[in-house]
């Protein structure tokens, strides 16, 4: 950017000016800083960039933003160096002028982001959020890592708590909004599937588009306030043709589409992704051509092999619901199995019961085989198999330990699929089987 547009997209008190058209990088971080970048440092609970502002100096850069009164070459200060942040990206947002389509939900978005990502790419240059940058600074880093030849922006949009997506909002101005579900992830947080609600609807709050999709659910059509076009999609709009653990065909709308995954759940994301290339003109022949590129990324519904198991990963997250998709997609389509499920996180003060709960689900599901063994693993886990009567439960405190288990006594045909929330880290029993 250049420094006119900086103080135009900032308004910065100006401490020491130099030539408005010199162009610059902005750079929040010392470690890669390089001659003639802007130096926009932040701060967060355990650090703060502005003590490294000579340090950032030192190393080439021209100057930088400050919120207090020093000046250390160019030096532009603001009240507050993230909200400094925002305004650029925002100012780039506009000035590039691409088609955002900004995604939130409980579970599945990151899913949903990539097969929408995967289906645009068939008609547009389209740049995604890139993983784990889903907050505030991830917003900004995606935007300023788009080319200037990038025509639609695919935003991941996470939150912890109430205004955070309407920050996002407001920065990103979303054409197109979408709300895969709402679920009970973070309701240690917000208390409330209402208010998870509340918090995944204000995706709409500074959009400027008119096309909202989401998830069929009457909490968000009760909640969400928008005044355009409002898409909802469900399972149970699909005739399901064909489906195993790594291939899903259905016809949707008339039209017949396949996905080289398994899972109702992944169908039900792709109806967002085939939504939203209709909406930006697409033809179902390129909707079809880029779902069926669509390929799992790690730990979602990943096919992968160790110690002679053919493993299912789906270890990114979980929380009540993803869990219960998960093993009616594992029962449906298999007789022979071994189930591995660990703590779910940041289920609040009825975390004890949301496991027991899934214990029960298990233990009810009319295609439960009672020859299969459910595997749990962690310390609220216990709760899940102390639940399962009809078949065979066994619990283990540490990954190392079930590991010994898995084997020793489970049967290298019988398929592994590995569901729980990412600080669980069943990663490592992969890595322990191997």
């Amino acid at each position: 950017m250049k420094l006119n547009e900086i103080i135009k997209a900032v308004n910065p008190k100006i401490l020491k000016g130099s030539n408005d058209d010199l162009d610059v990088n902005i750079s929040t971080d010392t470690r890669t800083i390089s001659n003639g970048d802007f130096y926009l440092p932040l701060k967060g609970a355990s650090f703060d960039g502005e003590k490294f502002i000579p340090q950032a100096i030192e190393k080439g850069a021209v100057g930088c933003f400050t919120t207090y009164a020093e000046v250390h070459g160019i030096t532009f200060q603001v009240p507050d160096t993230l909200e400094a942040y925002l305004k650029l990206a925002n100012y780039r947002r506009n000035k590039l002028n691409f088609t955002v389509v900004a995604i939130t939900g409980s579970s599945g978005k990151t899913t949903t982001k990539e097969l929408v990502s995967s289906v645009l790419s068939e008609r547009f240059k389209t740049f995604k959020t890139p993983l784990n940058h889903n907050n505030e600074i991830g917003f900004c880093q995606t935007i300023f890592e788009a080319p200037d030849d990038t025509e639609v922006l695919v935003l991941e949009m996470g939150m912890r708590g109430l205004g955070e997506i309407e920050l996002l909002s407001k920065y990103s101005e979303p054409d197109i909004t979408i709300i895969s579900n709402v679920g009970t992830a973070h309701i240690g947080r917000l208390g409330s599937r209402e208010n998870i609600a509340k918090a995944k609807c204000e995706i709409v709050k500074y959009q400027r588009g008119n096309t909202f999709i989401a998830h069929d659910d009457d909490l968000i059509k009760n909640t969400v306030e928008f005044s355009g076009e409002k898409i909802y999609y469900s399972i149970e709009d699909v005739k399901i043709l064909e489906k195993t653990a790594n291939y899903s065909k259905f016809e949707y709308k008339g039209t017949v589409y396949e996905l080289n995954t398994g899972g109702d759940y992944n169908i039900e994301n792709s109806l967002a992704a085939i939504n939203a290339g209709l909406k930006l003109g697409m033809k179902e022949e390129e909707i079809q051509k880029g779902l069926k590129k669509y390929h799992p990324i790690e730990k979602r519904w990943e096919a992968v092999n160790a110690g002679g198991f053919e493993i299912i990963n789906d270890s990114y997250n979980a929380n009540p619901e993803s869990m219960k998709a998960f093993v009616d997609t594992i029962f449906e389509l298999y007789k022979d199995y071994t189930l591995v499920l660990a703590d779910m996180g940041e289920l609040g003060e009825n975390e004890i019961q949301y496991h027991k709960e899934l214990g029960q689900y298990i233990n009810e599901h009319k295609l439960l085989n009672p020859d299969s063994v459910i595997i749990s693993i962690g310390n609220l886990s216990k709760y899940i198999t102390d639940e399962i009567k009809n078949a065979t439960g066994k619990h283990f405190t540490d990954i190392e330990s079930a590991a010994k288990y898995i084997k020793s006594c489970v049967p290298a045909s019988k398929p592994l699929f590995l569901k729980g929330s990412r600080s669980m880290k069943l990663e490592n029993l992969i890595s322990a089987l191997s």
